[in-house]
């Protein structure tokens, strides 16, 4: 990949990034910076499962990295978030 693809690559990340986490429903406790290296990490292999698969059509391949990039966002907030609680139960 030359400098161009990897500039590329991250610019649009940063844009995946900000539309996986549009995506996921509710509040998510990622901060900005995050959410973007999400989006650049998502881009990527997003990218990658795209050309495995033989997509080549750019909208398929942009829907394909903002899903992964939102699965990404999902699986990182729920991490931060931590174990529910449960209320505890009245006699």
């Amino acid at each position: 990949m030359t400098a161009s693809g990897i500039l590329g690559a991250i610019v649009v990340g940063l844009v995946v990034g900000a539309l996986g986490r549009l995506v996921v429903p509710g509040r998510q406790p990622i901060g900005c910076l995050l959410t973007l290296l999400i989006g650049v990490v998502g881009a990527l292999a997003g990218a990658a499962i795209a050309r495995s698969a033989g997509v080549t059509w750019w909208l398929l391949v942009l829907a394909c990295q903002v899903g992964v990039a939102a699965v990404g966002v999902a699986v990182v907030a729920a991490a931060l978030r931590g174990p529910r609680r449960r209320p505890p139960r009245l006699p």
